[in-house]
């Protein structure tokens, strides 16, 4: 089934952070560009473009919270040990929500509860077999979906996008870490 695409309109902006049609000249016109791209980029996934059409195209009946809860652990699970505490705290949502989830994950068989090797009293989370499989089908419509959004880029278009734009993401990532330190 072929993905819709939803094209923003750069003459409507959407959110009062959009930037004006008419790009100033010369190398900031390539920042107002960048600039109007995150706007779009940020309304897309404010939307979880990617999140609600693979939920929909997979049909198991999960929400977007649920594969929030589930990314966690696949994203950090390798690194420390992974407890409702540290589901609710990366989500930013209250202990009692993420308690919720992940007690309805684990009674969908996606997610499993395993005592902690470091402390005992303490209840560890992981992803299952079945778990394992929503997020391979997920990361499988992911990728899908950037195929058609790059269709008719050459490989090495894409190749120095994916580089750049993770260059990008890592630049923004250390602001935002000396944000959150500076405002703490």
């Amino acid at each position: 089934m072929p993905a819709s695409h939803t094209k923003l309109s750069n003459t409507e902006p959407e959110t009062a952070d959009a930037l004006p049609d008419s790009l100033p000249e010369g190398g900031d016109a390539s920042l107002a560009a960048i600039g109007q791209a995150m706007t779009r980029m940020r309304l897309l996934i404010g939307r979880r473009f990617i999140g609600r059409m693979a939920l929909q195209r997979i049909g198991t009946g999960l929400e977007l919270s649920d594969l929030d809860a589930i990314g966690v652990i696949k994203r950090i699970g390798s690194q420390q040990e992974v407890t409702v505490g540290t589901i609710a705290e990366q989500l930013r949502i209250d202990p009692s929500r993420g308690s919720r989830i992940v007690a309805d994950l684990v009674k969908q068989g996606l997610l499993e509860r395993a005592a902690s090797q470091e402390d005992g009293r303490r209840s560890l989370v992981r992803v299952t077999a079945a778990g394992r499989k929503v997020l391979d089908d997920i990361e499988a419509i992911k990728r899908e979906t950037i195929t058609e959004a790059t269709a008719g880029w050459s490989d090495a278009d894409v190749e120095t996008f994916g580089r750049l734009y993770a260059r990008f993401t890592e630049g923004l990532e250390a602001q935002f870490k000396r944000f959150e330190q500076d405002e703490g």
